[in-house]
């Protein structure tokens, strides 16, 4: 079955880096775009950064331009999300999805905590 598990969260400072992985499983992960997410505590759960299969076409929300960088290794079925310049308003959980078949697949998500 369709499989995705993240990895990579954890306790930063401001200013601080972290990469984030997403290992996929039970589908051909080279022919599916992907995307990261989020959702801070109390809040709607928001589109961060998505990538075609070929990992050519990035975008980004307008928070995390400049300081986030999505990307893939296909050989590898990994999706990665490295965050620089991190600040405590980039706390929340962090989930991969793929929209499989027509139907949004999520893993269950790794924390991320932005804090002095």
């Amino acid at each position: 079955q369709v499989q995705l598990v993240e990895s990579g969260g954890g306790l930063v400072q401001p200013g601080g880096s972290l990469r984030l992985s997403c290992a996929a499983s039970g589908f051909t992960f080279s022919t599916y775009a992907m995307r990261w997410y989020r959702q801070a505590p109390g809040k709607e759960r928001e589109l961060v950064a998505t990538t075609t299969n070929t990992g050519s076409i990035p975008n980004y929300a307008d928070s995390v331009k400049g300081r986030f960088t999505i990307s893939r290794d296909n050989a590898k079925n990994t999706l990665y999300l490295q965050m620089n310049s991190l600040k405590p308003e980039d706390t929340a959980v962090y989930y991969c999805n793929v929209i499989y078949r027509g139907m949004y697949v999520w893993g269950k998500g790794t924390l991320v905590t932005v804090s002095s």
